[in-house]
């Protein structure tokens, strides 16, 4: 198993998004730091993933689709646009997809690579946010926008059987 960090929106719907992946083993939902001024914690998750089923770079561009990774808005001291590295070579890597992937979007990526230095769990009353409940209101508007988006967009890299588990235990 493999395992990056992904910070850019809700921690409750990134866990969702990448929860719903072929290949995820698990995602820890939680706060991120970094380093210099990025060491404070950010809203983020831990992925942990056989890149033999889902590589880096599918990670990465569903990353980039399902939150604003063009917008600097005010909330992003909170909502980090980042990816988190644990190597050095993981971190070349994750720069040259990023650079590879911005002819896809119309607007400059502002999606960082960083490196991962600190991660806090969030509370366990969070945890599968998603599919412990995905009638929530939250649930509604926020999430269920991106797994549609997922779903239209990134349809082959869906876990079908993981969804329904979820949803149903």
């Amino acid at each position: 198993m493999e395992k990056i960090g992904m910070g850019g929106s809700c921690h409750w719907c990134t866990e969702a998004i990448f929860q719903s992946l072929k290949g995820v083993d698990k995602v820890e939902q939680g706060f991120v730091a970094s380093e210099a001024k990025n060491g404070i914690f950010s809203e983020a998750v831990l992925v942990h993933y056989n890149k033999a089923i889902i590589p880096l770079k599918d990670l990465i561009e569903i990353h980039l689709h399902t939150h604003e990774s063009t917008s600097n808005h005010s909330m992003r001291q909170k909502y980090r646009s980042a990816v988190y590295s644990f190597s050095e070579a993981q971190r070349m890597e994750a720069k040259i997809i990023l650079i590879g992937l911005q002819p896809d979007f119309e607007r400059t990526l502002i999606t960082e690579v960083l490196p991962f230095m600190a991660f806090k769990p969030s509370d366990t009353q969070f945890f599968n946010y998603y599919y412990s409940d995905p009638k929530k209101p939250f649930c509604r508007n926020y999430i269920q926008p991106k797994l549609k988006l997922l779903l239209e967009k990134f349809s082959g890299s869906i876990n079908v059987q993981a969804i329904y588990s979820r949803l149903h235990t």
